[in-house]
């Protein structure tokens, strides 16, 4: 397996390898990375779908990436998915499903058309005072010392990062600073998380930066994820006569493992309730999806709050089994072992009539229900205890939502916290009590908000345990690498894997981890493209460093005499170069 970028390798088509024929391949999990691996097996591998089994321990597909109206809930999302232009291996996946909705289209033509046609941006990025608009736009307040440390960090090589918190590496300035609260509400980040984890996501989308404030860059899907990025390639894969195995529980994966060859051997599942195993021979492939962030998901209504599962759940049992047989296999209690610094809740609001709407519209100057982006993204409540951000995504966000109604999302960073208008954390609240809460923070009278939360909207909270596991501290080796050192007929796929620069928590890295472990494993003869490389781009560079001190010129940072003497010099024998040009378009002198 090999990286490449340009459009030489993007636009071929691999040969066929002479060794596909007669292979099975079983793929563990039915998120967004196994169905992308067992759609590269067949568009790229050449692997006819019949000889595809997927087994998945719920009754339908998708993982993380979900959207379902339960039959005795309503509308639940447990998250939305953010993406950008350069998702580059999730692209090259989705040129090749057909859409849904569109004839002669792909799942690519169609998200293209669309965020063309209606882009993105947040009308209200942060607010304060209950619903007053924050005035953060291109203003990230960072003092001298806080953009030094984050210069630092972006040059600090990641293995002296191993083990450290974000705590280790900025300063109380840095996270008083606007850009701590914009980066935190959009991607999740907490203090205690992983300087490593920091580092690559401000290398990976450091070509973003100038929109972090509006969140310009950024393109989301018509409807939830699962409508528009699931069932479409679910579809293409059931086309295709791929088995998918639902209701079935992996409890382990038996290897043999020698000094220079590892081999998987037998799968142990529990398939409707029974107990059963698959023998596997080497030519057999096995892609096993490693933890799940949406593990122990546990879910209330409107009276009651979120309650969790007891135990750590399947796929960090199967983790847990799987790591036991080698040190190669990765440490999935580095990921699972402190749910208090990996769990925060969420809840899907689904507003029944245009009571609630209107205050939505009143705050973003956009109307919810005309089918066109609403909130562009997180809008944060800079001021709440629970440090709560929401989102309206395009309406209808399903596509049996009836007229009128409008889905929204809401998340609290802090679940543990004490409300402002509900004095209780969030955990302990119903989903009533949440929609009060976050009316409250929308501008609603105080007296009007125990009548509409109660006859105009209905609220399913969800408590997450794991949703941020893949940022918790980590050092080398505590993810396995995709294909182990050795190993001859398995591969793992998913968030809790190790591949080179790019970011966890993301479509992207899941589709990435799929299509390199059916590269390796069945060496195609083509490049999987590389992670966008902005963090080499001088332009990106001078753009972001412009965008990150809001405004200021080289010459009004504070420095020491002699350095502001040197940077002079240097300016000036710059002049008259492409250099000074650079320089000038990027805003920094």
């Amino acid at each position: 397996m090999h990286y490449t970028n340009g459009n030489y390798a993007a636009f071929s088509k691999p040969l066929k390898s002479s060794t596909v024929d007669g292979k099975k391949a079983y793929l563990i999990g039915g998120g967004l990375a196994a169905l992308s691996a067992a759609a590269f097996l067949i568009r790229d591998g050449h692997m006819e779908g019949r000889n595809i089994c997927i087994l998945e321990e719920l009754s339908l597909p998708g993982g993380g990436c979900d959207g379902v109206k339960d039959d005795n809930r309503g509308f639940i999302i447990r998250g939305g998915r953010e993406m950008e232009d350069h998702f580059e291996c999730l692209w090259d996946l989705y040129r090749s499903i057909p859409s849904l909705e569109l004839e002669n289209a792909s799942v690519l033509d169609e998200f293209y058309w669309l965020n063309q046609s209606d882009p993105s941006s947040s009308p209200v990025r942060v607010t304060v005072n209950q619903g007053k608009d924050a005035n953060t736009l291109h203003k990230f307040t960072l003092s001298d010392r806080a953009a030094m440390e984050l210069s630092r960090l972006v040059l600090t090589p990641e293995e002296a990062l191993d083990d450290k918190k974000i705590t280790d590496v900025f300063s109380e300035d840095f996270l008083a600073s606007n850009f701590w609260l914009f980066w935190r509400s959009m991607f999740a980040f907490e203090e205690w998380h992983s300087a490593i984890e920091m580092r690559r996501y401000l290398t990976r989308f450091i070509h973003l930066t100038h929109t972090l404030t509006d969140l310009s860059g950024l393109r989301f899907t018509k409807y939830n994820q699962y409508e528009s990025l699931i069932l479409p390639l679910v579809k293409y894969l059931e086309a295709e006569g791929v088995q998918f195995r639902y209701d079935t529980v992996v409890t382990n994966v038996e290897f043999e493992c020698k000094a220079d060859k590892k081999a998987a051997k037998k799968i142990q599942c529990t398939s409707m309730g029974e107990d059963t195993s698959i023998t596997l021979t080497e030519k057999d492939l096995v892609f096993i999806t490693l933890g799940c962030n949406t593990e122990q998901s546990g879910f209330g209504d409107d009276n009651h709050p979120a309650v969790v599962p007891e135990g750590i759940g399947p796929s960090w049992e199967l983790w847990k089994n799987i790591a036991a047989q080698d040190e190669a296999f990765g440490r999935p209690e580095k990921f699972y072992g402190d749910v208090a610094g990996s769990n925060w809740e969420s809840a899907t609001i689904t507003c029944l009539d245009d009571k609630i709407p209107e205050y939505i519209s009143k705050m973003t100057g956009r109307n919810p229900g005309n089918g066109s982006i609403v909130t562009g993204g997180p809008i944060t409540v800079k001021d709440s205890f629970w440090l709560m951000s929401w989102t309206v995504s395009r309406q209808p966000h399903f596509k049996v939502q009836p007229s009128g109604q409008i889905v929204a999302w809401v998340y609290g960073l802090f679940s543990d916290v004490e409300g402002d208008y509900i004095k209780k954390s969030m955990k302990e609240c119903t989903g009533r009590e949440i929609v009060e809460e976050w009316l409250y923070h929308i501008g609603v009278p105080a007296e009007e908000i125990p009548e509409l939360a109660k006859n105009h909207a209905h609220c399913i909270p969800c408590m997450m345990p794991y949703v941020t596991s893949y940022f918790m501290v980590r050092k080398a080796g505590d993810r396995p690498d995709i294909v182990p050192k050795g190993a001859i007929n398995f591969a793992f796929i998913g968030e809790h894997v190790e591949t080179p620069r790019d970011t966890v928590f993301t479509t992207e890295y899941a589709v990435r981890t799929g299509m390199e472990a059916v590269y390796t494993l069945l060496d195609v003869g083509r490049g999987v493209p590389e992670v966008y490389g902005s963090a080499f781009d001088v332009r990106a560079l001078l753009k972001a460093a412009a965008s990150l001190l809001d405004g200021k010129k080289l010459s009004d940072i504070a420095m020491p005499q002699d350095k502001k003497m040197s940077l002079g010099n240097l300016l000036k024998e710059a002049n008259g170069t492409v250099i000074t040009e650079l320089l000038k378009e990027s805003g920094l002198i």
